[in-house]
Protein backbone atom coordinates (compact mmCIF):
# COMPACT_ATOMS: atom_id res chain seq x y z
CA UNK A 1 0.00 0.00 0.00
CA UNK A 2 1.35 3.34 -0.74
CA UNK A 3 1.12 6.21 1.69
CA UNK A 4 -0.86 9.57 -0.33
CA UNK A 5 1.27 12.47 0.59
CA UNK A 6 -0.84 15.94 1.19
CA UNK A 7 0.06 19.37 0.72
CA UNK A 8 -1.43 22.65 2.19
CA UNK A 9 -1.97 25.38 -0.89
CA UNK A 10 0.40 27.37 0.91
CA UNK A 11 3.18 24.41 0.79
CA UNK A 12 2.20 23.51 -2.66
CA UNK A 13 2.85 27.39 -3.59
CA UNK A 14 6.07 27.60 -1.93
CA UNK A 15 7.33 24.45 -3.27
CA UNK A 16 6.70 25.13 -6.92
CA UNK A 17 7.43 28.78 -6.80
CA UNK A 18 3.76 29.62 -7.87
CA UNK A 19 1.22 32.05 -6.17
CA UNK A 20 -1.19 30.73 -4.26
CA UNK A 21 -3.58 31.95 -6.88
CA UNK A 22 -2.46 29.73 -9.03
CA UNK A 23 -2.90 26.59 -7.27
CA UNK A 24 -6.72 27.87 -6.28
CA UNK A 25 -7.35 28.58 -9.72
CA UNK A 26 -6.10 25.10 -11.02
CA UNK A 27 -8.27 23.50 -7.81
CA UNK A 28 -11.19 25.33 -9.74
CA UNK A 29 -10.95 23.92 -12.68
CA UNK A 30 -10.48 20.55 -11.45
CA UNK A 31 -6.65 20.28 -12.66
CA UNK A 32 -5.86 19.12 -9.25
CA UNK A 33 -6.91 16.34 -7.29
CA UNK A 34 -7.23 17.42 -3.25
CA UNK A 35 -9.52 16.51 -0.66
CA UNK A 36 -11.27 19.38 2.18
CA UNK A 37 -10.04 18.38 5.71
CA UNK A 38 -11.34 20.63 8.72
CA UNK A 39 -12.56 23.26 5.92
CA UNK A 40 -9.26 23.24 4.25
CA UNK A 41 -7.40 21.88 0.99
CA UNK A 42 -4.78 18.86 1.20
CA UNK A 43 -3.62 18.71 -2.42
CA UNK A 44 -2.40 14.99 -3.50
CA UNK A 45 1.07 15.56 -4.57
CA UNK A 46 1.26 13.36 -7.26
CA UNK A 47 -1.25 15.05 -9.16
CA UNK A 48 0.46 18.25 -8.22
CA UNK A 49 3.75 16.87 -9.97
CA UNK A 50 1.86 15.99 -12.93
CA UNK A 51 -0.09 19.35 -13.55
CA UNK A 52 3.13 21.53 -13.13
CA UNK A 53 4.47 18.78 -15.59
CA UNK A 54 2.00 19.51 -18.31
CA UNK A 55 2.05 23.48 -17.57
CA UNK A 56 5.30 25.23 -19.28
CA UNK A 57 4.87 28.03 -17.10
CA UNK A 58 4.74 26.45 -13.79
CA UNK A 59 7.49 23.94 -15.23
CA UNK A 60 9.43 26.99 -15.27
CA UNK A 61 9.01 28.24 -12.17
CA UNK A 62 9.27 24.81 -10.66
CA UNK A 63 12.91 25.53 -11.70
CA UNK A 64 13.61 28.85 -10.77
CA UNK A 65 11.86 29.99 -7.63
CA UNK A 66 10.49 26.01 -6.50
CA UNK A 67 12.37 23.48 -5.09
CA UNK A 68 14.31 23.06 -8.85
CA UNK A 69 16.49 25.88 -7.61
CA UNK A 70 18.65 23.90 -5.04
CA UNK A 71 18.29 20.64 -7.20
CA UNK A 72 21.94 21.44 -7.88
CA UNK A 73 23.22 21.65 -5.03
CA UNK A 74 22.23 19.02 -3.22
CA UNK A 75 24.73 16.08 -2.52
CA UNK A 76 23.91 12.09 -2.72
CA UNK A 77 26.29 10.15 -0.56
CA UNK A 78 25.50 6.81 -1.15
CA UNK A 79 26.77 5.75 -4.63
CA UNK A 80 24.45 3.91 -5.50
CA UNK A 81 21.97 6.72 -6.16
CA UNK A 82 24.70 9.24 -7.14
CA UNK A 83 24.66 10.61 -10.30
CA UNK A 84 28.09 10.75 -10.37
CA UNK A 85 29.13 10.89 -14.13
CA UNK A 86 32.60 8.78 -13.61
CA UNK A 87 30.09 5.71 -12.11
CA UNK A 88 27.76 5.75 -15.06
CA UNK A 89 30.88 5.75 -17.68
CA UNK A 90 32.35 2.91 -15.76
CA UNK A 91 29.11 0.68 -15.72
CA UNK A 92 28.85 1.04 -19.29
CA UNK A 93 32.26 -0.10 -19.90
CA UNK A 94 31.84 -3.03 -17.74
CA UNK A 95 29.09 -3.98 -20.11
Amino acid sequence: MTDIIRLSVSEASRIFGVDQKTIRRAIKTQAIKYVVVRGRYRLNFESLLDWSQSKTTVKNKLALRGIGQYVDKWRIKNRLFSPNPQLLTAKRKDA
